[in-house]
């Protein structure tokens, strides 16, 4: 039936506050967007659009590099384990002819755009030989905002939320703490939530407001710090106020979709995803993750609202608004993960504000950006139950119609792939000992692959949107995972007994009856990761809104040299880091295995320019424009735990 009973709608007009009414964000969606790139998404909303096409489908294989800046990261971690954990994910922002951008160790740079000759640096000192889940940071913030003409005469301060949980403000001028923000220039994150906080996504800004989620590492114990969203005076770091995923008031209808004595001790539902802000409608969005610990609910039972969510919160209170919920119980680490996008669609010849939410599971959601109704059919349809003994899995799970979902959807021993007889031979044996019934078949003792795996569908990179051609475009992964469920008391004997387990990743899950596995269905080798299902393992696609339909997919990048394999770049890559698209037809992604940083054809997804960077660019592109000249920009410094080539550049692009 369809999927109405989880969205709280508002009635009548939506009153906007006179300080945010005057914040329009500039150049959103109507084609008119200014030349520069003034945040993470290109604009508050996540578009990742940009309105240049001096760079266009007609030169763009003219592109040289005009300037390389190197952060000297590397440097940073000597001594420690940090390159193992450190990803450069920085999309750099532009502001007053500046790049702004940090390093996995939250250093922050100021660079000018047109030559990439530095103007300063910041380093907060954070300890790299603490144990961090993972050592990233996906970039800044500026205040005051584009658009923002409350504050004419206020000085331009970039804002950074660090992995070492400390919101910490800088003069965007001389890179100076601002000292009277907080304490000497910092807000401590933590300060009531533990050591376990950390963030790795930059802050929103809508008016005088910075508002910050957070991010915590997965699986260690079901009682985490609560992954409560919280909004600081831009001016002297009050916080103003704090929503919390996980309710806390009784008279909250969501408090009874927690179920059982221990549920409301659960943690974590937090927002690590980037936030978007709509300050016309005094609206910030909040893309929450699964309830701890991902993979057993045992110890909260229930659908678990707000955890896996969309929620539209009034920015000024943070008061909810509306929420959606795109997984029920979640027990994939299925967190919205990509940066909801802010966008206009036309029905019945006039547009209409929707939202759309790219989610790991492959599925799309578009909604109605003031009420939360799909606009869109969704259906709730039934998913296999658990057979694990003390977990409800939901009895159903909404599936969107249009558009359809993407990418790997469910696994079979028809799946199985290997270069030679033997290798797929092996796959086929291997996928033939575990379960897969569809997306939600839940874990289990004797193994489950999640198809899609808990890395995507569509991941952290996220979506853009062109508003002229109405084209949502996004790259995805198709890597399956392989979760099981080991009885605590039978852990080392199992080990013992299967060594294919002491291989896999462990997620101890304190406070349930469970120890979690995890592996993926490919294997190390020589030649690099030997994936065990059928390619493409990364593509990239366009769906038409004014429809719902696919209209075009490719794939995305290569993983095994093509010189040995000539089809490889037929196969796809596993691919972090997002697209962005222009008004020149263009849309430009690096993301893959294989160090390149791309061009295609928005309107059909045909390759037309790539080159080969100096290190892997888990990161997403930005463009603007200074002095007449069109800039491409990409940071490229690798993966740590993908194995990727590592380094500390920023690179630059344009035409000669």
């Amino acid at each position: 039936m369809p999927f109405k009973n989880i969205v709280l709608t508002m009635l009548g007009l939506i009153m906007v506050p006179a300080f945010l009414k005057a914040q329009t964000v500039s150049g959103l969606y109507n084609g008119k967007s200014n030349n520069g790139w003034p945040t993470y998404g290109g604009d508050a909303g996540g578009s990742r659009y940009s309105s240049l096409q001096q760079i266009n489908s007609n030169n763009v294989t003219k592109l040289q590099v005009v300037w390389t800046y190197q952060t000297g990261e590397l440097n940073k971690y000597e001594g420690t384990n940090a390159k193992e954990k450190a990803a450069f994910e920085a999309t750099p922002i532009l502001r007053d002819h500046t790049l702004y951008f940090s390093t996995p160790s939250c250093r922050v740079f100021a660079i000018d755009a047109a030559s990439g000759i530095r103007k300063w640096v910041f380093d907060p000192g954070v300890n790299l030989k603490n144990d961090f889940s993972e050592i990233t940071s996906r970039g800044v913030a500026v205040w005051p905002a584009p658009g923002n003409k409350t504050n004419p005469s206020a000085s331009k301060r970039i804002f950074i939320a660090t992995i070492d949980g400390r919101l910490i403000a800088l003069d965007a001028k001389t890179g100076n703490p601002v000292i009277y923000f907080g304490k000497n220039g910092v807000v401590d994150l933590r300060e009531g939530f533990g050591k376990d906080l950390s963030i790795t996504s930059p802050p929103a800004i809508i008016g005088n407001l910075i508002i910050v989620g957070s991010s915590m590492g997965d699986n260690q114990r079901f009682d985490y710090p609560r992954g409560t969203v919280r909004a600081y005076d831009a001016n002297s770091g009050a916080l103003r106020w704090s929503w919390d995923p996980i309710p806390a008031d009784t008279t909250d209808k969501a408090w009874y979709t927690w179920n059982g004595p221990k549920a409301h001790q659960s943690g974590a539902a937090n927002a690590w995803s980037v936030i978007s802000a709509d300050a016309d409608r005094d609206l910030v969005f909040i893309p929450t993750s699964s309830p701890s610990p991902d993979f057993y609910g045992g110890e909260r039972l229930g659908q678990n609202l707000y955890g896996n969510c969309i929620a539209a919160l009034r920015a000024s209170t943070g008061k909810m608004v509306w929420y959606y919920q795109v997984v029920h119980h979640d027990l994939w680490d299925y967190d919205i993960a990509a940066q909801p996008v802010l966008i206009e669609i036309t029905r019945d010849g006039r547009k209409v504000p929707a939202v759309a939410v790219g989610t790991k599971m492959g599925h799309i959601f578009i909604l109605h950006r003031e009420t939360g109704e799909s606009l869109f059919p969704v259906e709730e349809r039934s998913v296999p139950p658990s057979d694990i003994a003390g977990e409800e899995a939901h009895a159903t799970q909404p599936f969107p119609v249009l558009p359809a979902p993407v990418g790997l959807q469910s696994i079979s021993i028809a799946d199985a792939w290997g270069i030679t007889a033997q290798d797929k031979a092996e796959a086929e044996k291997r996928i033939a000992q575990y379960i897969n019934k569809g997306p939600f078949t839940p874990p289990s003792y004797e193994g489950t692959i999640m198809a899609p795996g808990n890395v995507g569908g569509i991941h952290w990179g996220g979506m853009c949107y062109d508003p002229e051609q109405e084209l949502l475009i996004t790259n995805i992964n198709r890597i399956p995972a392989v979760i099981r469920m080991l009885p605590r008391e039978k852990v080392a004997q199992l080990e013992k007994e299967h060594s294919e387990m002491m291989r896999a990743e462990t997620g101890r899950q304190a406070g349930t009856p469970y120890v979690m596995k995890r592996d993926y269905l490919f294997k190390a080798g020589d030649k690099g990761l030997m994936m065990q299902t059928r390619p493409p393992w990364g593509t990239l696609l366009a769906v038409d809104l004014r429809n719902g339909a696919k209209q075009w997919e490719v794939p995305l990048g290569y993983m095994l040299d093509p010189r040995q394999y000539p089809e490889a770049k037929n196969w796809g890559s596993i691919n972090f880091g997002g697209a962005i698209v222009t008004a020149g037809n263009i849309l430009f992604v690096a993301a893959t295995l294989d160090n390149h940083l791309r061009a295609f054809n928005t309107k059909t997804g045909k390759l037309l320019w790539e080159y080969a960077l100096p290190a892997s660019a888990q990161a997403t592109p930005m463009t603007y424009e200074i002095n007449g000249k069109q800039y491409v920009v990409i940071a490229a410094g690798g993966h740590g735990k993908l194995g990727s080539k590592q380094g500390d550049f920023v690179v630059a692009f344009s035409l000669p």
